[in-house]
């Protein structure tokens, strides 16, 4: 008995010997194998790995997109200028669509837009063709002026620097006759070409103008049934972006180039319509096109008027600027496009590095529009 209750366990705490489970370097060693499976990272590396691929795939992707588009350059420009040219009509062809067939309607608006266009061009070239030679008596007689305030205080310059200038000017020119002659053989086959897009565009025009609503339903509709109100969604925002930043900034564009052509005119700068013009085409390139057509405004007003009236067309640049960033832009673009000046400035820096002049013109829409676009499908999700 004694011995059997010398053999007996008391129940309590096991024996280390009968203990089961891992021992210590068991489970180092499994540790270490799932640190490099990566069931270890901390959630922080794992997400910003997460955004890292997805931003590098954005980024292949918007790369190859810029690509195609490149190589597609003609009939991309046909497609944007036939979505300009039907946001601008789309109001007066619905206007007359109310009393007249559709068709009638596109055919009457156009042939009314054309007309208008080509009575301003006209205009501006039989102006110039009147001013022309009494322009180039006041530049000649405006280069002695230059010159005369040139070597005067603060610049002392030598006497004769402008007619040097002049001079070295046509000397350039008559040494490099034949390269400008080939440059200039370029620009016209790439003017033919920018007829031939501009030929396309009015023909997309046509029928965006006519059925463009069914055109968007019948795209829609070759899509999956579960996509499609998003698709419609996003197609709305767009094109209300779109269209309302196009007739804002014609607004805005019209109402500088105004504003400037009274000032030149009351200043009495010759070729007043031509510059009004350049001033309207200008400015449809945001924050940087206003300024560029003034300041050539004021290098013909230095030759014609002299050096005081071209200071005060030099003030312009900062009156408009300040009536057109404090109160055209919030009065007739701030219920269509939200973007802080910074991201218009970028996207106006980005599109002339990718694409020119004509980058520059359609970053800023093509940025709304993706904006626009981006808000309305995150408000209308689940989780927005």
């Amino acid at each position: 008995m004694t011995a059997g209750r010398g053999r007996s366990r008391r129940p309590g705490r096991p024996r280390t010997a009968l203990r089961t489970g891992p021992d210590r370097a068991t489970r180092r060693a499994a540790t270490r194998t799932t640190d490099r499976t990566g069931e270890r990272v901390p959630p922080g590396l794992r997400t910003a790995a997460g955004y890292a691929w997805r931003l590098v795939a954005l980024g292949v992707s918007a790369y190859l997109a810029v690509t195609v588009l490149s190589r597609l350059q003609l009939p991309v420009i046909a497609v944007f200028l036939a979505l300009v040219i039907t946001s601008v009509l789309r109001p007066p062809v619905d206007l007359l669509a109310r009393a007249l067939p559709r068709s009638l309607a596109v055919l009457f608006t156009l042939v009314g837009s054309a007309v208008l266009v080509g009575g301003i061009l006209a205009l501006v070239g039989t102006t110039v063709a009147v001013e022309w030679g009494r322009l180039g008596d006041e530049l000649h007689g405006g280069f002695g002026r230059i010159d005369r305030w040139l070597s005067g205080a603060p610049f002392h310059l030598r006497p004769g620097a402008a007619g040097d200038l002049r001079s070295r000017i046509g000397d350039y020119l008559s040494a490099h006759r034949s390269a400008l002659l080939s440059t200039a053989l370029s620009g016209a086959g790439r003017a033919v070409e920018l007829l031939t897009g501009l030929a396309l565009a009015v023909f997309c025009a046509i029928f965006f103008l006519h059925s463009g609503d069914r055109m968007w339903s019948w795209g829609v509709h070759q899509l999956p049934t579960r996509t499609r109100p998003v698709w419609q969604r996003a197609g709305q925002a767009a094109w209300h972006t779109f269209a309302g930043y196009t007739r804002g900034v014609l607004i805005v564009a019209a109402t500088n180039a105004v504003l400037v052509g009274i000032a030149l005119a009351v200043l009495r700068v010759p070729l007043v319509l031509p510059l009004v013009v350049l001033e309207f085409v200008a400015t449809l390139i945001p924050l940087i096109g206003s300024p560029i057509a003034l300041a050539i405004a004021a290098l013909v007003a230095l030759a014609a008027r002299g050096p005081v009236v071209a200071l005060l067309v030099l003030g312009l640049i900062v009156v408009i600027g300040q009536i057109e960033g404090h109160l055209l832009h919030p009065l007739v673009l701030g219920w269509s496009v939200r973007i802080h000046p910074v991201a218009i400035a970028l996207s106006v820096a980005g599109g002339a590095v990718l694409g020119g002049v004509l980058g520059a013109l359609v970053a800023v829409p093509v940025v709304s529009v993706a904006w626009a676009v981006t808000g309305a499908l995150r408000h209308d999700s689940p989780d927005g």
